[in-house]
């Protein structure tokens, strides 16, 4: 990340982080930030777009946060006006319900410890989910599956085609982007078996 963050400074970029699943890498919200300390401590101005939609399960609130790391106040000054000139004719007011529930959580210390706890439970469960791949060689899979547990997060790359996936929608009714992506969250210790069983089946060799 370091190399990273130099090559941004040698070539002047602004760099914008997306953090919609903060948590649900590591289990640790602050553990996942690490990158944005990092450009932080070699001194870049940022962007950073938070959701809280997935991490606090509101996803009906759309709750989050944009933040600019500006230069000094004036420039500060002339960013949120121009925020706003864009905000404005999009949504002009967001709700607050969700911004006060998120808010309320994370300025009672105990509130936000048992957060912190429940998110942890949830990036601990979908890794959980990803050793299942193990599954997958029990049937025999000649493929390599070291993918999935090598990957972080709430979704998994398969690496499968198009036609794969929708042979697995039309023969057994599970469903993904096209692009081959799961979502860890539908996994569950009910339902891994069949979806292992299914996923050989559409990419063993004729």
């Amino acid at each position: 990340m370091e190399k990273i963050s130099h090559q941004f400074k040698v070539k002047k970029h602004f760099p914008f982080f997306d953090m919609a699943y903060q948590g649900f890498a590591s289990g640790d919200p602050e553990r996942d930030a690490k990158a944005i300390r990092i450009f932080l401590e070699d001194g870049h101005q940022i962007g950073c777009a938070q959701s809280y939609a997935k991490n606090m399960g509101l996803y009906g609130q759309r709750a989050g946060c944009l933040s600019i790391l500006c230069e000094d106040e004036m420039q500060a000054v002339a960013v949120k006006s121009q925020l706003q000139q864009i905000a404005r004719p999009m949504y002009s007011n967001p709700p607050v319900h969700g911004a006060l529930v998120v808010s309320i959580i994370l300025n009672d210390p105990e509130l936000k410890g048992l957060w912190l706890k429940e998110v942890k439970g949830m990036a601990d469960r979908i890794i959980g989910m990803r050793r299942h791949k193990e599954n997958l060689e029990k049937l025999g899979s000649p493929l390599s599956w070291d993918h999935i547990t090598n990957q972080i997060g709430m979704f998994c790359y398969s690496g499968m085609t198009p036609e794969q996936v929708d042979r697995l929608t039309n023969e057994y009714h599970i469903y993904m982007t096209r692009n081959g992506r799961i979502s860890m969250a539908g996994v569950t210790t009910g339902n891994v078996a069949y979806l292992a069983n299914a996923i050989h089946e559409v990419t063993k060799p004729n």
